[in-house]
């Protein structure tokens, strides 16, 4: 592996990945940046909104897809795929939330105490969200600890189904901790209700997909698992 490329594939996984999670915690929390102000009427803005979305949307679900990935280990070496992943989806969630055009009226605000729980809420939800992802163990959503795996020729690691903290009480509990960061922001103006609405449903959708990769790669021990613990409402019906 030549080392220069690695560093380079680091530094910019480093970048759009990271850079681009924290920029979205910030937009989740704060609502809409208002950079960019395209002039557009309120119809004409949801519906640039629900394009920048469904870019974003394309490309993390075609991309995680292990079809597409095998795909493109032909061009891309596989060892630097999920880097090349996490940058990709960087770039397309910045273009999500830069641009995002802010669609007034307020259709709900909270005050007063509530307004406070729902602060305090967003904030537990993240400490859930890094408590989810002490669970995995070898976690490398920028596809960085493969690389550097490979470069000083380490022994690579492979996920083990082992259902440990958050994943005791819920499949997917950083989905689950996504969803609740989504909807505790306490002003509901018409973009944002948009926003809350086709993410949800696009988190929901991925998952059942993600659950279809999982039972392939790991069987009926998957299929056990799926009986024992709930998706991604830790509560069982």
């Amino acid at each position: 592996m030549n080392r220069d490329m690695a560093n380079i594939v680091i530094y910019l996984s480093y970048f759009f990945g990271l850079g681009s999670l924290i920029l979205f915690g910030i937009f989740l929390f704060n609502g809409s940046f208002e950079i960019i102000d395209l002039h557009l009427t309120g119809n004409q803005a949801l519906i640039f909104n629900v394009g920048l979305s469904l870019l974003f949307f394309i490309q993390h679900s075609v991309m995680i897809r292990q079809g597409f990935r095998k795909k493109l280990y032909s061009l891309i070496p596989e060892e630097y795929y999920n880097a090349f992943y996490s940058i990709s989806s960087g770039m397309a969630l910045f273009a999500v939330v830069v641009p995002w055009q802010k669609v007034p009226p307020t259709i709900l605000s909270a005050e007063g105490t509530f307004y406070w729980m729902l602060r305090i809420l967003f904030f537990l939800c993240m400490a859930g969200f890094y408590w989810g992802v002490r669970s995995l163990g070898s976690f490398d959503p920028l596809g960085i600890k493969i690389i550097k795996r490979r470069l000083y020729n380490r022994e690579q690691k492979t996920l083990s189904l082992a259902a440990r903290g958050a994943y005791q009480w819920v499949r997917h509990p950083l989905y689950f901790f996504t969803i609740i960061m989504i909807w505790s922001f306490p002003v509901l103006t018409s973009d944002r209700l948009l926003f809350n609405i086709i993410w949800t449903v696009w988190i929901v959708i991925g998952t059942i997909l993600e659950e279809r990769d999982l039972v392939a790669e790991f069987g009926v021990g998957y299929r056990e698992y799926q009986k024992k613990v709930p998706m991604i409402i830790p509560f069982k019906f």
